[in-house]
């Protein structure tokens, strides 16, 4: 729809060769001057397009420098055939500027050329993002994510789901990651805190009795970046629906999905509908990993037998992980690599052998295993030309260093990774309790409001660390892009599964007095899910760093350096709302 204003009466995409002898005007941004001595081109460019200008009377090009904002009046001509532009979509049509007006000057000299922006350092991209987001290929990145949610909000209003906007200002609850905390003006020493998803709310709509709830949430988390993680805040496609169970989830997500990725994706080729499940146990002791890539088709085996007491001092008495590699044609620096990216990502250490074609053990610890050759070969199902990776620890230090070995091996074989292609899997049947690694003591495992396996006489009768949860995530790539749950709405299980990591009764009312309160007016059975939307666009893109399809991310330290946040604020803001900055002294 051509959208005529004061200073364009059409988008560049919207000019084609049926406006050839139109007068047209067009307003963008200057991308390259070229002076031709007598005849100027400018290449201008806005959101949708570019397009070639031709100033005739140079006298029009003065005072314009790159980067300028301008409109421009003229005629749209055909191109000479000999200067045919084919890598843009008006490359057979130029316009002939009469006037040109400056609506934006440049005053200040450029930190960077836009159009290769994407070379330089994130730290001047991010401070400049503005002007970063000028370039074709990282705007494209913000139309595609666009477009993607558009189609997600248009697949989930087309289920019958209600979009409903939960609050920003919530209280704060324990839900496994910092808060971030806002302060009230209004009641001295009392905070709010901002929503690390919309959980507890959009459970309430569901006693509410909304049948089928979703919106775009964002949620924010005081958590470190990673690559597939942004610091401070993410987006999430959060859903939640009454009377259903974790099949009704399931099935919802795989009609969701699956035409996303066939729509959007950079690969055609994605799992089709019903995802492969696995459970959370068989995903740690079979992948080494509860985020499996399945495109990789290694798996782990327990060596431990046969390889713990072989005389290797980092062995001895551990458990040892194997993974077994045919058609493994990796250069010894190959290896080394990746033994060290291992040991990098892991803290575990990495170490291999070969049977080579004559049937010898060779390489890497390979002088260890001499004796026991004939055994290895049995246990491992080994044939000549194999390569084994190996990792060794207690059990769940082996297992994780084994997953990220896995990988890495998988990446650096093209017989054992599928290319160009999505595979989704469900992890299933979590556990509902855990030993905190830093408390030693019973935690949720993942989350506190999740239905046991087996309810309250699970609760009262098992043992906790055999209990599983109705928890399940969902991975695509090795990268988890959703997590969710079949959620506890009975108060007196709800009780008995705090009770058992040391909340009573009272601290349960107390840190979730609507949840608790609501459950005791005849709540309905629940369930839902919630896929990360950065995630999910990153995958889509083919991105390697999700701040690639992010407007204005963080950088990798939770800062915007760009606007200058987290920044100081004077006293008198924090009078207002009763706080006193009591900062450690610096040595």
């Amino acid at each position: 729809m051509e959208l005529s204003t004061l200073y364009r009466e059409c988008t560049l995409n919207q000019v084609s060769e049926n406006d050839i002898g139109k007068e047209r005007r067009v307003a963008g941004w200057v991308e390259n001057i070229r002076d031709h001595g007598g005849v100027s081109f400018v290449d201008l460019r806005d959101m949708y397009g570019v397009l070639q200008i031709v100033m005739r009377d140079t006298s029009l090009l003065k005072g314009i420098n790159k980067e300028d904002c301008i409109s421009v009046l003229g005629k749209i001509e055909k191109r000479d055939e000999e200067t045919y532009n084919p890598k843009i979509p008006t490359g057979t049509i130029e316009l002939e500027a009469h006037s040109v007006e400056i609506l934006g000057k440049v005053y200040r000299p450029l930190p960077f050329e836009i159009a290769t922006s994407k070379e330089i350092r994130e730290d001047l991209r991010l401070k400049y993002r503005f002007l970063d987001l000028r370039n074709p290929k990282v705007m494209s990145n913000m139309i595609f994510r666009s477009n993607v949610i558009a189609f997600l909000r248009q697949k989930m209003t087309e289920l019958g789901f209600m979009e409903v906007q939960t609050p920003i200002l919530c209280a704060s609850s324990p839900e496994g990651a910092r808060d971030y905390i806002v302060p009230s003006r209004h009641y001295k020493g009392k905070f709010y805190a901002l929503p690390q998803a919309p959980q507890q709310y959009k459970q309430l709509l569901m006693v509410s009795g909304v049948d089928k709830y979703f919106q775009i949430a964002p949620c924010f988390r005081d958590e470190d970046a990673r690559a597939d993680r942004s610091p401070g805040e993410f987006y999430q496609l959060d859903m939640e629906m009454a009377f259903a169970s974790q099949e009704d989830v399931f099935a919802v997500i795989e009609d969701v999905l699956p035409p996303v990725f066939a729509k959007y994706g950079i690969y055609k080729e994605a799992s089709k509908a019903p995802f492969a499940r696995i459970s959370y146990r068989d995903a740690l002791e079979k992948y080494g990993s509860d985020k499996p890539d399945l495109r990789i088709d290694l798996v782990l085996q327990d060596a431990t037998e046969v390889l713990a007491d072989c005389g290797f001092g980092p062995f001895d008495g551990q458990c040892v992980e194997a993974i077994v590699v045919d058609q493994f044609t990796a250069t010894r620096k190959v290896i080394d690599k990746i033994c060290a990216d291992v040991e990098v990502q892991s803290g575990q250490k990495a170490y291999w052998f070969k049977l080579d074609e004559n049937g010898e053990l060779v390489g890497g610890i390979a002088k260890f295993l001499q004796e026991r050759k004939e055994a290895v070969i049995e246990k491992l199902g080994l044939k000549k030309g194999d390569f084994v990776g190996l990792t060794a620890g207690k059990k769940g230090d082996a297992l994780k260093g084994a997953g990220v070995l896995r990988k890495y091996l998988g990446m650096n074989s093209e017989a054992h990774m599928k290319q160009n292609c999505y595979e989704f899997c469900w992890i299933v049947d979590f556990p509902m309790y855990e030993i905190g690694e830093e408390s030693g003591e019973l935690e949720f495992c993942h989350n506190p409001f999740s239905m046991p396996q087996g309810g309250m006489d699970a609760l009262c009768n098992a043992d906790p660390l055999s209990i599983n949860a109705y928890q399940y995530d969902l991975v695509c790539n090795g990268v988890e892009l959703s997590s969710g749950a079949v959620r506890n709405h009975d108060p007196e299980i709800m009780v008995k599964a705090f009770e058992i990591v040391g909340l009573g009764e009272d601290a349960v009312k107390a840190k979730f007095p609507a949840m608790y309160n609501a459950f005791c007016y005849g709540a309905p059975p629940h369930a839902g899910i919630a896929p990360g939307v950065d995630r999910m666009v990153m995958l889509l893109a083919g991105e390697e760093s999700i701040r690639e399809i992010i407007p204005f991310p963080m950088n990798k330290t939770a800062q915007d350096v760009m606007m200058g946040a987290p920044s100081a604020v004077d006293e008198k803001q924090l009078r207002d709302v009763h706080i006193k900055i009591d900062l450690p002294k610096e040595d």
